[in-house]
């Protein structure tokens, strides 16, 4: 493998390049390596690489609302295509499905159950539809689409659940910034004893997580109700 390739960026017909190193770049790509100074083989940005032809400061600034050269050059990792070797790309797009597939999971729930499907039922749908996954392009980007065509395979629906939520007082503190991450508090009563009386907000697929997260601080103590 070489040591040098390229990462191309387009925004309104101008084109932009930056010089990186290959594995690093990936890991970046994949959100594995933050520090960006470990991937540039320069901080350079081209037009060309190949011919060394350079933006102007114009060019750039219009482009990228900056003229911070690194800044510009992780705009550009970030966003734009990395060259990528047979195997990078591999590995790439088997990141990018665990992605995709968690979210689904995390997102979805079969409307005859309410309940998430299990990830690897959401891999065979996506085999069975014969998904395309491109490695480059984010979850978000490609998750609708991805959805629409698994749903001629498996039920998916994206739907909200109200929990009634009793956390008894020697969990409450503990189990409060757990209900902030996982959900939408819409009501919070603290009682006189220092338990916690909620109602939270969250997709329908993440019941289970938030039941065995719930059930593990307060060993099975707190009180979880599905509101009609």
């Amino acid at each position: 493998m070489t040591d040098v390739t390229v990462v191309r960026y387009s925004f309104e017909g101008e084109k932009f390049e930056i010089l990186v190193k290959p594995d690093p770049a990936l890991e970046y790509k994949l959100g594995k390596k933050k520090d960006i100074s470990s991937v540039l083989v320069s901080e350079e940005i081209y037009t060309d690489s190949n011919k060394g032809t350079k933006p102007s400061t114009e060019k750039l600034f219009k482009a990228f609302k900056t003229e911070d050269l690194t800044e510009i050059a992780q705009k550009i990792l970030e966003k734009g295509d990395l060259n990528l070797t047979t195997d990078q790309r591999r590995k790439m797009i088997e990141e990018k499905k665990k992605q995709i597939v968690s979210f689904i999971s995390k997102t979805y729930v079969d409307p005859r159950t309410h309940l998430p499907h299990p990830p690897l039922r959401i891999e065979q749908a996506m085999k069975d539809a014969r998904i395309s996954i491109d490695p480059q392009r984010t979850t978000d980007d490609q998750v609708k689409d991805i959805v629409e065509k698994l749903r001629s395979i498996i039920p998916l629906k994206s739907e909200n659940l109200s929990l009634e939520i009793i956390i008894p007082a020697q969990y409450a503190s503990q189990s409060y910034s757990v209900l902030k991450s996982v959900g939408s508090l819409k009501k919070e009563e603290w009682q006189n004893n220092g338990s916690l009386k909620a109602i939270l907000e969250i997709p329908a697929a993440a019941r289970p997580n938030v039941i065995d997260r719930l059930g593990s601080i307060t060993k099975g103590s707190a009180t979880i109700e599905v509101m009609k």
